[in-house]
């Protein structure tokens, strides 16, 4: 150190100066020091010195000098007996534990502050918040629980999520001052889907309606959250989840299915099903954890039990995954110190142990498939693809130099097609595979911004010979608007929250689409901005003027005529097209106002999460008992809930 043990500078206990930098050297060049005899230096000694004990909080010999942080005060040393006890820390008495150096933290000074005053938190520079995963979950198969939670967080969220509120409904405030019922909303949305009185059975174990309304609920709760918080602009700094916050205010309602965990298919569950949050896996049963790649539970064998893999999440894109879409080679779980970045061997336990039963045990194993979203966001879509066996498993090391365990699935034979149907869509829209019965590739004749393809793979029908492809309503004249409208001046787009626009005024004081173009409201009529509007063509409130945004194929079916689907998958409350024909009554209509003109556009939307290559339907709805018998017709979708005919 700076000075010698056998300095004269030996400061008295409580003068200590704790800031001072302290000359360490490498242990290579330390030798033992012993006290001295009083006036003999201890480097100068000429001979060995009897070995002396000292514990570290003394008493301290002539030449030996106390170390911060062993150092203690004379009035503030207790021992373990109590109050009472003799301070003597000498041999025969107890002496306070250490503080471990890693847990240890410098007493704040308080010569700055008054007393009593609280201490503020410190907050980080810059966006003031941690973002670990493009959508805020750990969708990587070699992430592990054991490190922690992988989301998008703030200091503002951290800190009030330290106390837990008990006793009161949940509010959201916003930054003036004003707040929505959270708890209203949700049990408005339980009574409308007639989910508060959710039976046990229901619950371990469900079907396709139950999976269905699930969905359906969480879909269009979290789509109510995140327009109101839009809406109401909260504070800063605070993160919206709502997909998050949705699906825990229904499990913590007990809304949720096929809890029981089982090996196999999960009812309600097809395979091709598509996914856009993690936590839809969770609320249906297809896969428990929310971020952990791995689902296990335990089996008994005979008097022990043992774990066995379930499902997985395997996140990997269509690089990651190879030519064959049977085969999954997949990294296990563990091994990475998500906070400092230090790599660890992988351990064969939890998840990678129930991954290597199941392999000796030879049981299926359900596979969800993570593809990256390219039209929506940073974030991922899951595709339910079917049952897999584990066909062997190896340790191998990683670019680290870490030991990873790899476990080969092959998909089991005689499943329809989910995940290999995707990478031939994605060979069709590059140019590298040709999409078998196509009979006119756009048939729109560049009208709309998407080609549309006429397609016939059943049989030899060509279509209809002349047509004139319509992108849009043809109507004779405009309705006349009850009083003149006023266009908006939003030169940026229509922004949430903005209470001087007259076109979000219209629409109750919200926009009607997100910025992903996802339909935020379930009423029928919607108002658009219209031709003397300021904004641009890319704005919010003109999501159905800009055309279709997915591949969309008229095809041939086998028993109903020609049908409609897309190559793209799309999401629940999304655009799908505009209708364009005859004026019909409608499920959602747009309206476009120009001064006292009222145009009317029939926009169709999806319900649910719609998978690639899956016919779009439309409910036509009844007719009043008088006119039952006229126009009835058979009705072939095939849909569970079929009445039989439509009108």
């Amino acid at each position: 150190m700076e000075q010698g043990l056998g300095s004269d500078s030996n400061a008295p206990p409580g003068s200590i100066d704790k800031s001072r930098v302290l000359d360490v050297r490498p242990l290579r060049s330390l030798v033992p020091v012993f006290p001295s005899p009083q006036g003999m230096s201890s480097i100068s000694t000429p001979q060995p010195t009897p070995f002396v004990c000292v514990p570290p909080s003394g008493p301290f010999p002539s030449g030996v000098q106390p170390f911060y942080p062993f150092l203690v005060q004379n009035d503030s040393q207790r021992t373990t007996g109590g109050q009472n006890q003799p301070n003597n820390f000498g041999f025969g008495s107890n002496i306070p534990a250490p503080v471990p150096l890693n847990s240890f933290r410098t007493p704040p000074a308080h010569a700055n502050r008054g007393p009593g005053r609280p201490k503020k938190a410190s907050k980080a520079r810059g966006s003031g918040s941690i973002v670990i995963e493009d959508d805020g979950y750990s969708d990587s198969q070699n992430h592990s629980d054991q490190y922690g939670f992988s989301m998008h967080v703030t200091d503002a969220e951290v800190a009030s999520n330290s106390v837990k509120r008990r006793g009161r409904p949940r509010k959201r405030r916003t930054e003036n001052g004003e707040e929505f019922d959270v708890e209203s909303l949700v049990n408005n949305f339980l009574t409308v889907f007639k989910l508060k009185e959710f039976d046990d059975f229901r619950r371990s174990s469900g079907d396709k309606d139950t999976v269905g309304t699930i969905l359906l609920a969480f879909d269009l709760l979290r789509r109510r959250l995140t327009q109101l918080e839009e809406a109401k602009d909260l504070a800063p700094g605070i993160a919206r989840r709502p997909d998050l916050k949705a699906a825990t205010l229904l499990m913590t309602k007990g809304v949720r299915t096929n809890s029981t965990k089982r090996i196999g298919h999960v009812p309600g569950v097809e395979i091709g099903d598509i996914f856009f949050f993690r936590m839809e896996l969770c609320l249906v049963g297809l896969h428990a954890p929310s971020m952990a790649g791995i689902d296990y539970m335990s089996v008994k064998i005979t008097m022990d039990e043992e774990p066995v893999a379930v499902s997985i999440v395997s996140s990997g894109g269509y690089d990651d995954d190879g030519d064959d879409c049977d085969v999954i080679i997949y990294s296990g779980q563990g091994g990475v110190q998500r906070r400092d970045g230090q790599m660890f061997d992988q351990k064969l336990e939890r998840g990678n142990l129930a991954l290597e039963k199941s392999l000796h045990r030879a049981n299926d194993v359900r596979v969800v498939r993570g593809i990256k979203d390219i039209a929506g966001s940073n974030g991922k879509i899951y595709v339910y693809d079917g049952l897999y066996k584990i066909q062997e498993s190896w340790v191998e090391k990683n670019k680290s130099g870490c030991n990873v365990f790899k476990y080969k699935l092959v998909r089991v034979p005689g499943q329809p097609e989910a995940f290999s149907l995707w990478k031939s869509i994605q060979q069709w829209k590059d140019g590298t595979a040709t999409r078998t019965g196509i009979i006119l590739p756009d048939l729109t004749s560049g009208a709309e911004s998407l080609p549309v393809a006429l397609v016939n793979d059943v049989d030899g029908e060509k279509g209809p010979a002349h047509f004139t492809y319509v992108p849009s309503l043809k109507y004779s004249q405009p309705f006349s608007a009850p009083k003149p409208s006023t266009g908006c001046h939003c030169l940026g787009g229509c922004q949430p929250g903005d209470t001087h626009c007259p076109c979000s005024q219209r629409n109750d004081g919200f926009l009607p689409y997100s910025s992903l173009g996802v339909l935020f409201t379930n009423k029928s009529l919607i108002h658009e901005c219209g031709l003397t509007c300021a904004c641009p063509p890319n704005c919010r409130s003109r999501m159905s003027q800009a055309g279709i945004k997915v591949r969309l194929e008229v095809f041939k079916t086998k028993n109903r005529g020609w049908g409609l689907r897309s190559w793209d998958p799309i999401r629940a409350g999304g655009f799908i097209c505009e209708y364009a024909g005859d004026i019909i009554k409608a499920s959602t209509a747009v309206l476009r106002e120009s001064n006292s003109d009222v145009f009317l556009h029939i926009a169709f939307f999806a319900i649910r999460h719609i998978p690639p290559m899956q016919e779009l339907t439309y409910d036509y709805g009844i007719v009043p008992p008088e006119k039952a018998d006229k126009g009835k017709k058979k009705c072939l979708c095939g849909s569970v809930k079929c009445r039989g005919f439509f009108y």
